[in-house]
């Protein structure tokens, strides 16, 4: 899935919700992005690069999980989303 570099502005009481395949990145720098499934994928803790196209790769592989297991498990590649 192709996915979609979008501004993030904070909102009032809450956080900017993204649709299924976008990410950006928070004024304070942190990267956030909504798999192609839908599940918020907070990006803190992964190293994203970006590249002159204004795309991002994102390692090591993204895992939304809850405790009854995975939701995606992925990868973000010069803004094209593969699961695992």
């Amino acid at each position: 899935m192709q996915g979609k570099r979008v501004e993030l502005i904070p909102q009032p009481g809450g956080f900017q919700l993204l649709n299924a395949g976008e990410y950006g990145k928070w004024t304070d720098g942190t990267w956030s992005a909504m798999t192609p499934n839908g599940h918020g994928a907070n990006l803190s803790h992964h190293e994203v690069t970006e590249h002159e196209d204004g795309t991002i790769t994102v390692t090591p592989s993204i895992l939304v999980s809850n405790r009854d297991g995975p939701l995606w498990h992925g990868y973000l590649t010069q803004g094209v989303w593969r699961e695992c």
